[in-house]
């Protein structure tokens, strides 16, 4: 005589659940994440103090233009040339000040090209005017020496 199992196994493998983890689990890892930083350029910002003003026979105009391309007091000139510009202007004067003037369409990697020059230069006075300076001005005549 044959029995009737009484227990059925139920073959089906209920996947919602398995979905449910999977989803806890990206949204676990997507929260933990530890996102890199950016690294940026480190400059010393100037403390609150009585400053000197910079007249235009004193600085050196370093201006880039739109399309990437520098002048140095108003002479074209490039990257690889500021050190070497510098150098006499800086060894009669190691405070000299150095105004950065970019242009607002020209790319950043220009600007950071220079600043990097003028560190190695050892330029102590950087300015890099706001746009709000820049029409305070006028335009700017350039000159140093």
């Amino acid at each position: 005589m044959r029995f009737k199992s009484r227990l059925k196994i139920d073959e089906e493998f209920n996947l919602s659940s398995t979905a449910d983890i999977a989803f806890l689990l990206i949204i676990f890892f997507m929260v933990t994440t530890a996102f890199g930083t950016t690294r940026g350029l480190e400059m010393t910002l100037p403390k609150k103090q009585k400053t000197q003003e910079a007249t235009t026979t004193e600085a050196v105009l370093i201006e880039i233009h739109r399309d990437g391309s520098i002048s140095l007091d108003g002479m074209p000139s490039s990257v690889s040339d500021i050190q070497s510009y510098l150098e006499p202007k800086l060894a009669r004067n190691p405070n000299k000040f150095v105004l950065v003037k970019s242009d607002l369409s020209a790319k950043y990697k220009v600007l950071v090209s220079v600043i990097d020059e003028l560190r190695q230069a050892n330029v102590k006075n950087i300015s890099i005017p706001t746009q709000k300076e820049i029409q305070q001005w006028g335009q700017y005549a350039g000159g140093g020496s």
